[in-house]
């Protein structure tokens, strides 16, 4: 019974690291591979197929076009190429309907930074009526694509808060929610807030679980142990407050902003007032002290 016991906890551990690994080599092109790179192709549908490779006519060493991918049609025809210094086909996205028209779409990712990890796009494709890019999705952090409750796709996305407060490891990120409308993202983040704020915002609960009273205190007097703790703390402030106002939620962004030290909390008011005049014109106004603009309906990206 022992030795029976012992085979299916085995069986099942070996099954465990089978299903963990991953379920396909990917198809993708990067720089730094050179001539290890792998000209790759794949069959979509209704006759249309991808090429993904590297580019023949890149520059010398590569200046960003190292890497090409494209759609051609049952003629042969190119209807689509993006190129960069790396560029990844989209396995599990690609075959999703994201414009809702009942229709696939085809997703690439292409990093057109230079390998710096700052410029990543996910490139969404649209084959029907005829070959047309949707839209370029930034990926500045994480981006992640969901269903929700009707079957529709859903758009997770980390994105930056104010810059220059740290260095760029603790810049702060807070979650932001969007669908596809009419070709553009349509920011809907304050109906998915209650569970960012209670489950699903990673960087949000990290950031509070930061934000100890002693903390506060020694951020707000300027005693922390080093700047280590200082750095922290104000990506902890910026985060919290980063993601209220991302729901819409401003007197509790004001009440992390407070927390901030007296004695630079003016100048960081208005430097973020000015980071977020375009999309939170009510928010920028209330930092610097002006009369709330009139309200805003949700707008596209």
């Amino acid at each position: 019974m022992r030795l029976t016991l012992l085979s299916i906890l085995l069986a099942i551990s070996c099954v465990t690291k089978i299903q963990a690994q991953p379920r396909y080599k990917p198809i993708a092109c990067y720089a730094e591979r050179g001539k290890d790179n792998s000209p790759h192709t794949r069959k979509l549908w209704d006759g249309y197929e991808i090429s993904l490779g590297p580019a023949r006519n890149a520059t010398a060493g590569g200046d960003g076009d190292n890497c090409t991918a494209a759609i051609y049609s049952r003629a042969g025809k190119v209807v689509y190429r993006t190129t960069g210094f790396n560029v990844v086909f989209d396995e599990d996205a690609t075959g999703e309907d994201f414009d809702d028209d009942g229709h696939p779409e085809v997703v690439f990712k292409t990093d057109t930074g230079g390998g710096n990890h700052c410029c990543w796009s996910y490139n969404v494709v649209s084959l029907w009526p005829r070959p047309h890019k949707l839209l370029d999705i930034p990926q500045a952090g994480a981006v992640d694509f969901r269903k929700d409750e009707h079957g529709k796709i859903v758009i997770w996305a980390m994105e930056p808060g104010p810059y220059g407060y740290t260095s760029m490891a603790q810049n702060p990120f807070a979650q932001k929610v969007y669908r596809l409308r009419n070709g553009k993202l349509l920011d809907i983040t304050p109906d998915y807030c209650p569970a960012i704020l209670q489950n699903d915002g990673q960087n949000y609960a990290e950031a509070k679980a930061q934000l100890t009273p002693e903390r506060i205190q020694a951020f707000k007097n300027g005693t922390q142990s080093g700047s280590d703790e200082n750095e922290e703390m104000r990506s902890a402030v910026l985060t919290a407050a980063t993601q209220h106002v991302f729901c819409r939620q401003f007197d509790q962004a004001m009440e992390y902003l407070e927390l901030w030290p007296d004695a630079t909390k003016n100048k960081m008011k208005a430097e973020c007032a000015a980071a977020i005049q375009q999309n939170y014109p009510a928010f920028a106004a209330r930092l610097t002290g002006q009369p709330d603009p009139p309200n805003q309906k949700l707008q596209p990206k």
